[in-house]
């Protein structure tokens, strides 16, 4: 896959958005104006030199077939997460809305991901709430490479053993658990007892 930077990906979001085209207001009422006309303009050249938008004769553009199967075109749904996370960590509410696919369908991949180490999950604090930030691991980034080369239907993921599921639960819960506004001494104990937990399950 031809790799896109963070701007790119929110540019062809955009074109996403708005039915495959989109012009000057449609980018003056987005979140990337904050970037000015001088960036945006190289972006946009930039999209263009690599075929992944083209100019139209009424000057808005058009996101390409070659840049709609990055991440919206017919491959996996993991495969769509993956390379999303291999631009940038999202949360579950920014995977749902770059992929436009339901919560439901994401859910399901991305603890398959997560379940198999390709993906980690992390709760972070932002605005009070506790939000989970999905990023791509090692493993994670080599997996969708191999796409490159053997293709989609000849990577498989591997059968989870249970003792992998618990432990990456307990993981979990105790980052649930440190991250959560617990007085510091329950904090601790309940911390300490999942860490017993884990010893008594020899993982």
């Amino acid at each position: 896959m031809r790799k896109l930077g963070t701007i790119d990906l929110e540019i062809l979001h955009l074109a996403v958005k708005e039915n495959g085209t989109f012009n000057e207001n449609n980018l003056e009422n987005s979140d990337l104006k904050r970037l000015g006309v001088g960036k945006i303009l190289d972006s946009l050249g930039s999209l263009k030199d690599r075929k992944f938008i083209s100019l139209n004769s009424d000057g808005s553009f058009s996101i390409t077939p070659v840049a709609r199967e990055i991440l919206w075109g017919n491959i996996p749904i993991w495969a769509k997460i993956l390379r999303l996370l291999q631009i940038k960590s999202c949360n579950l509410e920014q995977i749902i809305d770059i992929l436009r696919l339901s919560e439901g369908k994401i859910l399901s991949e991305i603890e398959k991901l997560r379940q198999n180490q390709l993906v980690l999950m992390s709760p972070q604090r932002q605005e009070e709430k506790i939000i989970k930030v999905y990023e791509i691991l090692p493993e994670g980034i080599e997996e969708i490479d191999k796409t490159e080369t053997d293709g989609f239907d000849r990577i498989k993921f591997g059968e989870i053993k249970p003792e992998i599921e618990i432990l990456s639960l307990i993981d979990e819960v105790t980052k649930d658990i440190q991250d959560s506004q617990i007085e510091l001494e329950k904090k601790t104990k309940i911390v300490e007892k999942l860490l017993k937990l884990k010893t008594k399950l020899n993982i």
